[in-house]
């Protein structure tokens, strides 16, 4: 197949530095801040960006990080210019000396920057609205390239640009990230879509799963893996999470919503069949709390816990669910031995037990008058005081019948008890859903 360029079909390959075919575009994203190269703050905004590019049809070959220096930014802009169809630079926006982004376009350009009049007014506002004056620095962020557009959407102080550069039109807009979320969101993608005559649409579904490894995962699915790359309908993606698990992603493309939702909602059954709810915990890329708090929602269940070694991280990640309080009842985080004897009636001399870990689930729901309960009790190290370092015992309790297990964790103390609190969840989940099946 001949491959010419997006914007210039028919143009040879020879004449172009792009050489995409006429079906594809390009969007590059740079990030600006010498605070990214140190680490001082983790780019979550190319991750965002590229996410959205993909689901919008839109390929991303490069994400590109620069710091502050202005020969490395405008050599940046220069080579995303000739290799990219669009570039989105984020960052660099700001009023200070070392926010350069608009000087090295305008320099890329060829052109000089202009003092956009109705962009003072709009900042002056921003400012008299929170009753502030504006300093004298933030008429930089008034300056535009000369020929470039201001995007009409300007959450902050910071206005959003676009600029020609060659064939590549560059956007540029600012590193703080509800600001950067609102006009790639609005403005941006819509008119990445409408340049390049996008038209069809992609889509995901995020399953969650835990108890199973990635290869272990892949075996399982690997007819269906292969029967998808045949047919082309849909495509499959493994994301380890860490303690959130293994995510299974499905991605379907096609020319509307309905159609598409039809492809992801079909896959997602044959997936379940293959791996069970066993493994599956949620089809709507959902935590491991809130779809514990559905199933106990389902049967009008109230929940407890009785927690030790992670110190209440359970009930933290409980109450991060929006609505839990219609089922969650509380928390007794009895980190003393003393403790665990005198709110949770735990006689056991031995707090990392089996017995005590289930005397504790048994007083929880007592204490906290409710259906079901979890306990833990471990040994998160450094010291082995109690029990053997990394020695967790877990137990829940439904309708009064308490079952525990045992985990020895090779991790530090972090993980130990993130891994703890996911893991007991799931117990509570399993049993919960053999109710439901009952």
């Amino acid at each position: 197949m001949a491959i010419y360029t997006n914007r210039e079909q028919g143009v040879p390959e020879s004449e172009s530095l792009k050489e995409v075919s006429m079906e594809r575009v390009s969007c590059e994203v740079v990030a600006v801040g010498t605070e990214l190269l140190l680490g001082q703050i983790v780019d979550t905004n190319s991750s965002w960006i590229g996410e959205q590019l993909a689901l919008s049809g839109v390929d991303s070959y490069f994400q590109t990080k620069v710091g502050d220096n202005p020969e490395r930014i405008k050599a940046v802009l220069k080579q995303a210019s000739e290799r990219s169809d669009f570039v989105i630079v984020c960052g660099g926006l700001g009023p200070t000396q070392d926010d350069l982004t608009r000087d090295m376009i305008a320099e890329v350009m060829g052109v000089e920057l202009i003092m956009d009049k109705e962009l003072v007014e709009r900042i002056s506002e921003i400012f008299s609205g929170r009753d502030r004056p504006m300093p004298e620095n933030n008429l930089r962020q008034a300056m535009v390239p000369e020929g470039a557009e201001v995007l009409p959407v300007m959450p902050g102080t910071a206005p959003g640009l676009k600029a020609e550069i060659g064939d590549t039109t560059i956007y540029a807009v600012p590193g703080v990230p509800w600001e950067m979320k609102q006009m790639v969101g609005e403005v941006i993608i819509p008119d990445i879509r409408k340049q390049a005559g996008i038209t069809s649409i992609i889509r995901s579904k995020t399953l969650r799963t835990w108890g199973d490894s990635e290869s272990g995962l892949a075996e399982k699915l690997s007819g269906e893996i292969e029967r998808l790359d045949h047919e082309g309908s849909a495509t499959i993606a493994f994301l380890a999470s860490g303690i959130e698990g293994l995510k299974v992603r499905v991605t379907a493309k096609g020319e509307d919503e309905e159609s598409v939702e039809v492809i992801l909602e079909q896959e997602a059954q044959i997936i379940r069949e293959i791996l069970g709810d066993s493994v599956i915990f949620s089809f709507n890329d959902e935590t491991m709390e809130s779809t514990v708090l559905n199933l106990c929602r389902e049967r009008a269940l109230t929940l407890g816990l009785a927690e030790s070694v992670t110190g209440g991280l359970i009930a933290s990640r409980i109450t991060d669910v929006p609505g839990s309080s219609d089922v969650f009842k509380g928390s007794i985080v009895a980190y003393a031995t003393r403790t665990k004897r005198q709110l949770l009636n735990v006689a056991e001399s031995i707090v990392v037990s089996k017995q005590a870990v289930e005397e504790m689930a048994h007083g929880a729901c007592k204490a906290l008058e409710c259906d079901v309960s979890i306990a833990v009790s471990g040994n998160a190290g450094p010291t082995a005081e109690e029990g053997e370092i990394g020695r967790v015992w877990m137990a829940t309790c439904v309708d009064g019948d308490v079952e525990s297990f045992s985990v020895k964790w090779p991790f530090d103390r972090e993980r130990i008890r993130q891994f703890t609190t996911i893991t007991v969840l799931n117990a509570l989940r399993l049993r919960l859903l053999l109710l439901r099946n009952k």
